[in-house]
């Protein structure tokens, strides 16, 4: 029994000795860290430095932005301003004119000989004058191009609207028709739409003075248009040539006949028209006529064919002043009149003429 007891305590040494050199062990290996305290963190670095804002801007700088933002603004306004009054006062060929020294004095030189002085104000005066030549340089050259550009709109497509006579009908008139309330009349209702209406007498109009003219039509209207309507207007082709909207002249919102551009003689020209004082800028050789708008009983056109068959045949110098004479007056009617006492002139003469062989 008391062997038992000394094995057993002999056992629990042994034990407690093994014990005791594991918890050695382990804590001889384990890694040493230091533990710092909050304090000396605080203690040792510096804190952060505040983030800083944008820095409000003093009272003279925003004077000055300010000075300059309302210059800029006035000096455009001004030059607008000065572009838009030249413009309107000027011609492109007088503001090359009065301005061609200013512009010329940005190229300013001084001789060989000059004194340094001299040649600094040279150069101080062409830099200071360079700026404003320059602008009104790009100012002519984009007027320039905004009047070529407006030109192709508001001037004839050609300055030669015609082709050239034949040499051997250089003795014959050109007679210039307008289209609308001239020959035609169009009306719109809304249960049919737009119809289109032949002028009493047309055909016969055309047909007769084609042996004598040169017939032109002249309209205000486009080619879609005018085409169309003439092809069922005149199928025999009496009107040699068709001159519609882009052959006019655009002038304060209206479209012009320019005769000018016909490349006739304006002395043997005619224009025919309703409206023929109101849509030329030669009255000088219109024809006016009564505007027709639709009546069947009319015969105007037919009442003109005896005067312009006469002016065929006899040729006058110059028709401007034949029609001059006319002026104010119906010139159908009036020719009438002058036919008839012209008639009983040629009779009295007649008489006296075989009183006098008696």
């Amino acid at each position: 029994m008391s062997a038992i007891i000394r094995c057993r305590s002999r056992l629990c040494s042994i034990i407690s000795k093994k014990k005791h050199r594991f918890s050695s062990t382990v804590s001889a290996e384990s890694p040493k860290e230091s533990i710092i305290s909050s304090s000396s963190i605080l203690g040792d670095h510096p804190p952060p430095p505040p983030q800083s804002g944008p820095t409000p801007a003093t009272e003279g700088e925003k004077n000055s932005w300010s000075f300059l933002k309302y210059g800029l603004i006035a000096a455009l306004t001004g030059g607008v301003a000065t572009a838009g009054y030249t413009t309107y006062a000027y011609s492109l060929n007088e503001v090359e004119q009065k301005t061609k020294a200013f512009r010329a004095s940005a190229n300013y030189t001084t001789g060989d000989d000059a004194s340094s002085f001299d040649r600094f104000q040279a150069h101080l005066r062409a830099a200071a004058m360079t700026v404003p030549a320059k602008l009104v340089d790009m100012y002519i050259d984009l007027r320039r191009l905004t009047e070529e550009q407006v030109r192709g709109y508001t001037e004839p497509t050609s300055d030669k609207l015609l082709p050239d006579l034949h040499p051997l009908e250089q003795h014959v008139f050109t007679l210039v028709l307008d289209l609308n309330e001239t020959l035609i009349h169009s009306d719109w209702k809304r249960e049919r739409g737009w119809i289109t209406f032949k002028r009493p007498g047309v055909d016969a109009f055309l047909e007769h003075l084609a042996q004598y003219y040169e017939i032109v039509l002249y309209s205000d209207q486009q080619n879609m248009y005018v085409d169309p309507v003439m092809e069922r207007l005149d199928p025999k082709h009496c009107i040699r040539y068709r001159l519609s909207r882009g052959d006019t002249r655009y002038v304060d919102g209206k479209h012009f006949r320019d005769l000018s551009k016909l490349n006739r003689d304006p002395a043997k020209v005619l224009y025919i028209s309703g409206h023929a004082l109101e849509s030329s800028l030669q009255t000088e050789n219109s024809v006016p006529i009564k505007s027709w708008k639709g009546e069947a009983e009319d015969t105007a056109l037919l009442d003109l064919i005896p005067f312009l068959e006469y002016v065929a045949k006899h040729r006058p110098a110059d028709i401007r002043t034949v029609l001059a004479s006319y002026q104010g007056r119906d010139i159908a009617k009036e020719f009438i009149e002058r036919s008839k006492e012209h008639q009983k002139r040629m009779q009295e003469q007649n008489q006296k003429g075989r009183l006098w062989r008696r």
